[in-house]
């Protein structure tokens, strides 16, 4: 048996949760993965692995074996890249995470482009809102407005900021007229993002740079911006969101700024990746590509206007 390919099933077995999850990953049958994972465990003499019909969990020994198997990997995976690095075209699978927002309004667009300047290289791009830590999840490339990261082995690019506006639909203001203060949020049926940073917290600032909160419950709350906007888009309520979420809405006339005069806080979104001496080609592609076209079509200055 490979050993390379018996510590991998088995960090993949551990990250997945799932033998069967792994060996779809690496390409291998269930069979293949089962005689893997037991010729590891017969070679060691231990057992690393307590499997049920329901569940699989690492034993003690496994833990350990587990943080052991990934340093190697990573060694491996860095030995890989030095040697390849200033040489080889980008290849391979780019596993991408972002917010489904910021997917289906910047990433998915730019991807004929790169995809066509990088034909060896297949995307995997991961919607999700919550943040994946990346050295666990295999995940390649993260772009999200998370203030800092944790993890000193993460290495942060700054993309772009963008400002958090206030909006509603004509109708809906129409209908329930235009708040001319932040208090006045209060009188005002309300939709709220719950992974923003403190969601029922408004902090405003004005041009003279005084500040005031503003507590705020809403009508619908929601993990996912794009059901935020939609409900606005209806004319349910006022939503706060960052303005790449819905520029073209804005531009549009479909949502109205309001409060204009005072400000939020602004977020900054980065690109994240695992830091890495030698950075693959695929991400590094990947990351000049976006940066050159967010430059060239300068969504920061629309993002901040």
């Amino acid at each position: 048996m490979d050993r390379w390919t018996e510590i991998e099933l088995f960090v993949k077995t551990a990250e997945l949760g799932s033998l069967t999850r792994a060996a779809e990953a690496l390409d291998l049958s269930d069979s293949t993965a089962s005689r893997h994972l037991t010729s590891l465990e017969q070679r060691l003499g231990a057992r690393l692995v307590d499997r049920t019909t329901r569940r699989l969990s690492l034993t003690e020994l496994g833990t350990d074996y587990l943080a052991r198997c990934r340093a190697a990997l990573h060694e491996m995976a860095e030995a890989d890249s030095a040697a390849s690095a200033a040489s080889s075209a980008p290849t391979g699978q780019l596993r991408v995470t972002a917010s489904l927002s910021f997917c289906v309004g910047y990433l998915a667009p730019l991807l004929p482009a790169y995809c066509a300047r990088y034909p060896a290289v297949r995307v995997h791009l991961e919607a999700a809102n919550r943040y994946f830590e990346l050295l666990d999840s295999g995940i390649d490339l993260a772009f999200r407005t998370r203030e800092f990261e944790p993890d000193s082995s993460i290495t942060v690019r700054r993309l772009a900021s963008t400002r958090r506006v206030v909006a509603a639909s004509p109708e809906y203001l129409g209908r329930q007229g235009r708040p001319s203060s932040p208090d006045d949020l209060r009188l005002h049926s309300m939709l709220l993002y719950l992974y923003a940073n403190r969601p029922h917290e408004l902090h405003f600032t004005d041009k003279e740079g005084n500040a005031t909160m503003v507590a705020v419950r809403g009508l619908l709350e929601s993990n996912d911006g794009q059901v935020i906007r939609a409900a606005a888009l209806n004319g349910l309520g006022l939503l706060v969101q960052p303005r790449f979420v819905i520029h073209e809405d804005i531009v549009a006339g479909r949502l109205v700024p309001v409060l204009d005069d005072w400000d939020l806080p602004r977020l900054t979104i980065n690109m994240a990746y695992p830091s890495r001496r030698f950075l693959p080609a695929k991400v590094r592609s990947f990351v000049e590509f976006v940066s050159e076209r967010f430059a060239d079509r300068d969504y920061e200055g629309k993002w901040t206007e």
